[in-house]
């Protein structure tokens, strides 16, 4: 059935097009510069106060939210650390050095390196113009930033409609293809099957809305990452020896050198920052959304705990697929790609239960990001519309219809369809955070002041921008 949608057809040869020209001429270097940037006006703010986010995430993770209709920060940060580490952690990754070879990992870690500025930028604004709803919930994201702070209708809209299709559908159907063919390799299942099964559950989930999704992401994040972790690290520690080469091997690669000399570091990069994009989402405009719901008393907080998201994902979860899949030696000799490439490079170091591990961890990650990405696409939903009937029929096609899409589609195809929606997407938002951001600076400074003064806790208030009070709804 994936011949209806094979890799090969019309439909994938016009995206790739598109895709080139997109990311080669203005994502790859809107991205880096933007990040330095952000990185350089913050005074480096996602090394200089990573202690800070620390903390802060501990801090929020054991405390007990009061009003009922209110979420906490560490609940927010697991969703969103829920919709980064997913499809892009296992087999974004594998296509990173399928494609671009080891050095795309190089590039990965810069992009989530300089990106973790942007993701302060962006999840502070959000949480700076959030609204508050009629049942006492905060919503918000960068469809309201950019109404509230650019005062733009026509790009707000722009950007809810992008943030939908891209997350609420396309990428659901990348988690979804995950899914099913690691179920198929490890179990022989059929991915139609599959699928039916992850829309069911999947559409029982978000019909229970944000705070339903929150506490199973809440639960489903720690114990998959960690696990995840612990793995990687005893393949390291069964290869130790190979560690320094393996190291060699990424940097030589990442810039042109050794056996991937000849004009591949253009296609090393792209394929590093395409899927470090992916993965981190720093920048794409996707984090904020979840983030402006979070309940904190300065706009600051939630920026930090977000850009510690960022090292969350690329860092840690990113590195260990790519050392393990690097240690097997299995992407220079057999042409696999994709969740089967990292199934593969794992039965090579544990055996057939590689396979099986693999198999399981994928359908945690990816599921969580499912429920993760339909959250952001109700977000900028209910920014468009407040229709019920629009907002059920966006949730039978987000959980259920494109869930479906994705178990029969080719891995080139749902991928290629991602990668255009969220060269749109961050195009959008970051022309949106660049103007905005002078307001994430002065809030950074405000709460630096605060801390100075031994205020452990601080609080904003909107007489710092008397320009915007009437515009702050939920302050």
């Amino acid at each position: 059935m994936k011949d209806i949608f094979s890799s090969s057809g019309a439909l994938n040869v016009f995206l790739t097009s598109i895709n080139d020209f997109l990311w080669t001429y203005i994502l790859i270097a809107a991205l880096v510069v933007c990040g330095l940037y952000f990185t350089w006006r913050t005074r480096f703010v996602q090394f200089r106060m990573i202690g800070e986010m620390i903390r802060m995430l501990v801090d929020s993770s054991s405390s007990k939210v009061k009003e009922k209709n209110h979420v906490s920060s560490f609940q927010v940060f697991a969703v969103s650390v829920a919709t980064r580490v997913g499809t892009g952690n296992l087999a974004g990754v594998a296509t990173a050095i399928a494609l671009g070879g080891p050095g795309a990992i190089f590039w990965m870690w810069v992009i989530a390196l300089i990106g973790s500025a942007t993701a302060f930028v962006e999840s502070t604004l959000a949480q700076l113009f959030k609204r508050k709803t009629k049942d006492g919930w905060f919503i918000g994201g960068p469809a309201y930033y950019i109404l509230y702070g650019m005062r733009s209708k026509w790009m707000s809209a722009l950007f809810a409609v992008l943030m939908t299709l891209t997350f609420g559908l396309s990428y659901n159907s990348i988690q979804s293809n995950t899914i099913c063919d690691a179920m198929h390799e490890a179990f022989g299942f059929n991915q139609m099957i599959v699928g039916v099964v992850i829309a069911i559950i999947a559409l029982v989930i978000v019909f229970g809305g944000i705070r339903r999704i929150a506490k199973v992401s809440s639960v489903l994040v720690p114990i998959m990452a960690i696990g995840y972790f612990i793995l990687a690290v005893v393949v390291l520690l069964m290869n130790i020896s190979l560690i320094p080469q393996m190291f060699k091997l990424i940097f030589e690669s990442a810039f042109g050198m050794g056996q991937f000399a000849g004009g591949a570091i253009g296609a090393t990069m792209m394929m590093g920052i395409k899927r470090g994009l992916f993965s981190n989402e720093a920048g794409e405009g996707s984090a904020p959304n979840v983030a402006a719901a979070a309940h904190v008393s300065h706009p600051v907080k939630q920026g930090l705990v977000q850009a510690l998201g960022v090292f969350t994902d690329t860092l840690l979860v990113c590195s260990c697929t790519a050392f393990i899949i690097l240690i097997s030696g299995v992407y220079a000799s057999t042409g696999l790609n994709g969740i089967v490439l990292t199934q593969a490079s794992l039965k090579t170091q544990i055996g057939g239960a590689g396979t099986l591990f693999v198999a399981i961890a994928i359908l945690l990650f990816a599921f969580s990001s499912i429920i993760g990405n339909y959250y952001y696409g109700e977000a900028n939903v209910r920014f468009l519309t407040d229709r019920k009937w629009v907002l059920m029929v966006y949730r039978i096609f987000s959980g259920g219809l494109m869930v479906l899409f994705g178990a029969v589609a080719s891995l080139d195809l749902v991928w290629s369809l991602g990668d255009v929606f969220m060269a749109l997407l961050t195009a959008c938002n970051l022309v949106a955070i660049v103007f905005l951001s002078r307001y994430a600076f002065k809030l950074l400074d405000d709460y630096r002041k605060q801390k100075r003064e031994g205020n452990s806790s601080p609080e904003f208030s909107k007489s710092l921008f008397p320009e915007l009070s009437s515009r702050l709804d939920a302050w």
